[in-house]
């Protein structure tokens, strides 16, 4: 985008220069021939007027007089009835003339070089393509700076849908003061809240679906094993036939979850928790700072989990707003390795949850401090979508853990040197 908007500046300013230059390098061409042949003639008519006097006082022609009035180099020739008569040295083939008539029929001819007219001319020349070149250079440079005025709020509104695309729903509040720009950031922080509802529901759905058929289904089973003892023989096989076909829907119905869950990791990755987690941290820093609390993090070196980048961004940053908000002392952020998971903890020094709260802090709409209560439910869910689990391990103080799964160990093939190479 930057470089498209900076070739149309640069052809709007070099086909204003061309429109501009030719026409105004041709107007001073003529202008330094106009005055150069104007002179020319203002000379010759003054020489011609001292001549008709002379030969009106009925005297001779003397053309001592009239030489003050021959440019340096200039060839003079007068021609009457009673002879020619010339003044200087002829200037060549390329030469500027005028004639004039005088009186008795005579002429004055007055010549000069035409060197330092076409020096002049090109003098002007040179000035209007230095003009045009000065216009071109500043044109250029104000397109620089206005192509990069105008393509960073387009990146930044261009990196803030590629980051909703990614699950990243967080809110941003950065504006640039371009109605236009203005307006799509506006419908991007409508559509992330629209898109964090979703996630929400989709998950309360998916798991309220999964426990009401995993109930159902475990009851159907106890009535099958039971009716499989039944002391009437056909009635027995057609129960065992029976809890085999529920026993099947079970395993389609897990396949089916993991398919899911699966679907919905798709851009799971193996992380560097280390860099992943500091990264974050820089970004909450400073608003902890401003309130006179500090941000520790603490992980193991090379310790790898398996989660998307933004989803993990996004739920960490609301466990980190959250202890802004409602907890108090520093902050801290560790991780460490747990069997066969990675445990992500956010504590903080406050009072922490109160009980009543405690059992149902991860619901929509619930919330202690005044806040919309949506924004544990969509960490929650979204770190479910990557295979894990967020719970508050303790509630006083406050202390959620985050629980993601441990990469494959083909997954883990090349991520250091990624790790080292990839800029954050």
């Amino acid at each position: 985008m930057r470089s498209r908007i900076l070739r149309a500046i640069l052809l709007a300013v070099a086909v204003t220069g061309i429109a501009l230059g030719i026409p105004l390098g041709y107007t001073a061409l003529r202008l330094v021939d106009d005055g150069a042949r104007g002179d020319l003639a203002s000379r010759a008519r003054q020489i011609a007027a001292l001549i008709d006097d002379q030969i009106a006082n009925g005297r001779p022609i003397d053309l001592e007089p009239v030489q003050v009035g021959v440019p340096e180099g200039g060839h003079l020739v007068v021609r009457s009835a009673s002879g020619v008569r010339e003044f200087g040295t002829t200037p060549g083939p390329d030469a500027l003339s005028v004639e004039l008539p005088i009186a008795q029929q005579g002429t004055v001819r007055l010549e000069v070089s035409s060197a330092p007219m076409h020096t002049a001319q090109y003098q002007v020349a040179a000035l209007v393509v230095l003009l045009v070149v000065l216009s071109v250079g500043t044109g250029t440079v104000v397109a620089t700076v206005t192509a990069r005025k105008l393509a960073r709020p387009l990146r930044h509104v261009a990196a803030r849908a590629a980051r909703l695309g990614a699950g990243d729903f967080r809110r941003d509040d950065r504006r640039h003061d371009v109605p236009e720009l203005d307006l799509v950031a506006d419908a991007l922080d409508k559509s992330a809240g629209a898109l964090a509802q979703l996630v929400q529901r989709e998950r309360e759905l998916v798991g309220d679906v999964s426990h009401q058929l995993r109930s159902r289904l475990t009851a159907l089973q106890l009535r099958l094993e039971a009716l499989s003892l039944h002391p009437e023989p056909d009635a027995a096989t057609e129960a065992r036939a029976a809890l085999e076909q529920a026993e099947r829907l079970g395993e389609v119905l897990n396949e089916m979850l993991a398919a899911a869950r699966a679907a919905r990791a798709v851009g799971a990755e193996p992380l560097d928790l280390g860099a992943e987690l500091s990264a974050i941290a820089e970004e909450w820093r400073e608003p902890l700072r401003g309130v006179g609390r500090a941000l520790r993090v603490r992980v193991p070196e090379g310790l790898l989990a398996r989660a998307t980048p933004a989803r993990l961004r996004e739920a960490i940053g609301v466990l980190l707003d959250n202890a802004l908000r409602h907890g108090e002392g520093p902050v801290t952020v560790s991780a460490r390795r747990d069997d066969a998971t990675v445990v992500v903890e956010v504590a903080d020094g406050g009072a922490g949850v109160p009980d009543e709260l405690a059992h149902h802090i991860f619901e929509r709409g619930v919330s202690g401090g005044g806040s919309t209560g949506v924004g544990l439910a969509l960490a929650r869910a979204l770190v479910d979508a990557d295979g894990g689990r967020l719970e508050l391990s303790t509630a006083r103080p406050a202390t959620f853990a985050v629980f993601l799964p441990v990469p494959k160990a083909e997954d883990v093939v090349g991520v250091s040197w990624r790790t080292d190479l990839t800029p954050r």
